[in-house]
């Protein structure tokens, strides 16, 4: 029995479904969903071309449609699998070895990306616990993305030899031209790139101890780690942002900045929010600015966050007062008895203040972050132009500006993002 056969039989939603036994040394599995992707050799492509690692690799591809999906994408589903064979064929002496699930239309309710990635990531737990392996990692990717030559043997360094590292993000960049897609995609994607960075760099700001990307295409984990996080969740959209909350909390998460994912720029109409739909409707509303939050929404955020383990200390009265000179939004989202209440309890609970802050962000984690920036941009705050803020941060870091180009700016925070 392996260390995941139990959780795997509570949990999976398929049986095993690769017959062929791993390879004693596999370490690194990627999983890759995908759904009305013809292109998935561009994938497979960049793949054959990285650096072998010393640990053995395997790809688990999860053909997939959602139950409204039309002829066209079922085709495609179809090509996508004959693609991949013939790829197969052509390259027999690629290092890694690739496993083809066709899901079909699951008869499963609430059937998305989430699931998608839960069936070919179980499936990879399922297959280190036969090697016992809980220390490799299950890699996630998408199949409109290229890699780094570097890929496999940062990830195998960084991850699966570190002992002390249990989970990551991948430091990831959108392609910012080409021939490929129209002009107006890479403009779209320089703005829509400098939003989420510059929502990391303001929540690293504000002294939030989890600002990582949650990119689905760009995260990794160890197996023995997916599975005590729960697994990979079920939700149709978003599942990388809950996904990574819950790593998180474990501990032992990373941002790993030794190699690169590149994300396809296109827009696409597979979830509702993120990056595909985002930009799918920049390009129907051209003349549409990019808004993102208001840096002071940070700044609020800051005279909390850095002060916060001052609380252990205080006495009923005192944590009133604390409550009382707080900025105005964060009294507007969080109300007096709430906040006397759950400091109380965190208080009550912890035994000194690195115990305290811990259960504090357990509290006031990324999911209320997100709640109050969206509630106080909703009466107290304007959203921005995501190049006004950005300039607005660095200013407030203490930088120069010397180009409020939205390219110069992006080059500028993954430069950045880089070096941290």
């Amino acid at each position: 029995m392996g260390f995941a056969t139990l959780w795997l039989d509570k949990r999976a939603l398929f049986p095993e479904f690769i017959k062929e036994a791993p390879d004693s040394e596999t370490g690194l599995i990627v999983v890759v969903p995908a759904y009305n992707e013809p292109g998935i050799t561009t994938l497979l492509d960049s793949l054959a071309l990285c650096t072998e690692p010393q640990n053995k690799v395997e790809i688990i591809i999860i053909v997939n449609a959602q139950h409204d999906a039309d002829n066209e994408a079922i085709l495609n589903n179809t090509r996508s699998i004959g693609n991949i064979e013939y790829w197969k064929n052509k390259n027999p002496e690629c290092f890694f070895r690739i496993y083809v699930f066709n899901a079909g239309k699951p008869l499963i309710d609430g059937w998305g990306v989430g699931l998608a990635r839960k069936t070919g990531m179980d499936e990879a737990l399922r297959r280190f616990s036969t090697i016992d392996r809980p220390d490799g990692a299950i890699v996630c990717l998408d199949a409109d993305c290229t890699v780094e030559k570097n890929y496999f043997v940062s990830i195998e360094r960084d991850l699966v030899y570190n002992k002390e590292n249990c989970a990551c993000s991948v430091y990831f960049e959108h392609p910012l031209k080409g021939d490929d897609l129209p002009d107006s995609v890479y403009k779209h994607i320089i703005l829509y790139e400098l939003h989420l960075r510059y929502y990391i760099r303001g929540l690293k700001y504000s002294g939030f101890p989890w600002a990582f990307h949650t990119v689905g295409s760009a995260m990794a984990v160890k197996a023995i780690q997916y599975m005590k996080a729960g697994g990979m969740n079920r939700r149709e959209a978003g599942e990388d942002f809950y996904f990574v909350q819950k790593l998180v909390t474990h501990g032992g998460y990373f941002a790993l900045n030794t190699t690169t994912v590149y994300p396809s720029p296109r827009g696409s109409g597979r979830v509702p929010f993120g990056t595909g739909a985002t930009m799918t409707r920049l390009l129907k509303n051209p003349e549409e600015k990019l808004l993102t939050y208001n840096f002071l929404a940070f700044g609020e955020l800051k005279s909390l966050f850095t002060t916060a383990g001052n609380l252990f200390q205080r006495n009923e009265g005192e944590t009133v007062d604390y409550y009382r000179d707080l900025p105005e939004g964060l009294r507007s989202f969080t109300g007096e008895e709430e906040w006397l209440s759950k400091i109380t309890e965190i208080r009550s609970n912890t035994s000194g203040n690195q115990s305290f802050l811990k259960r504090f962000f357990g509290w006031f984690n990324m999911f209320r972050v997100v709640r109050y920036l969206n509630f106080v941009h909703n009466g107290i705050f304007e959203k921005q132009p995501v190049t006004d803020s950005a300039c607005t941060l660095l200013l407030a870091e203490g930088y120069k500006i010397d180009s409020a180009d939205p390219f110069d700016l992006l080059v500028r925070f993954r430069s950045s993002d880089k070096r941290s």
